[in-house]
């Protein structure tokens, strides 16, 4: 029976975990769920894997914090930078369109690694349930600042 070869360097994208971060803004200062913080977030996110190899699959914005999910390529930043990355794009973009003095982020976040599909489902459950815990909505399907970029199956 002939071996299986791969090559050492060719990892698949499945091996990479997936991470689930949660990032708040400094003060808890409630001014993310809005149209000119969701479309920098998505538009940075959006380039992310081609610019610093990292994928974000489901997010949402509440208020004063974003939970995310999000996987990294091969050769991706490590993820301490790339988040730094984004905080600093969307800081800038966000005080282009908003009156935002100081700070946008807290200098830390908080960082869980998946182990399986099931629980990506179950963190997913409970962060679209956020918004309707905290009454800004009666049902997750309306909560506005929320969306999928990216499919990052188990």
């Amino acid at each position: 029976m002939a071996e299986h070869r791969r090559l050492p360097h060719l990892r698949p994208y499945s091996a990479e975990p997936i991470v689930f971060l949660t990032v708040v803004t400094a003060q808890r200062r409630p001014i993310l769920a809005c149209r000119p913080a969701f479309d920098a977030l998505h538009a940075i996110w959006s380039r992310s894997p081609e610019v610093d190899g990292w994928s974000v699959g489901d997010f949402l914005l509440m208020p004063d914090h974003v939970h995310l999910f999000t996987r990294g390529g091969r050769d991706a930043k490590p993820l301490a930078a790339w988040v730094r990355t984004w905080k600093s794009l969307s800081t800038r973009a966000l005080k282009s369109a908003m009156p935002i003095d100081g700070s946008l982020w807290q200098r830390d976040y908080f960082d869980r690694f998946l182990r399986s599909a099931d629980n990506y489902s179950e963190k997913w459950d409970y962060v679209a349930n956020n918004p309707v815990r905290k009454g800004l909505c009666a049902t997750p399907e309306e909560w506005s600042w929320k969306a999928r970029l990216v499919d990052l199956t188990f």
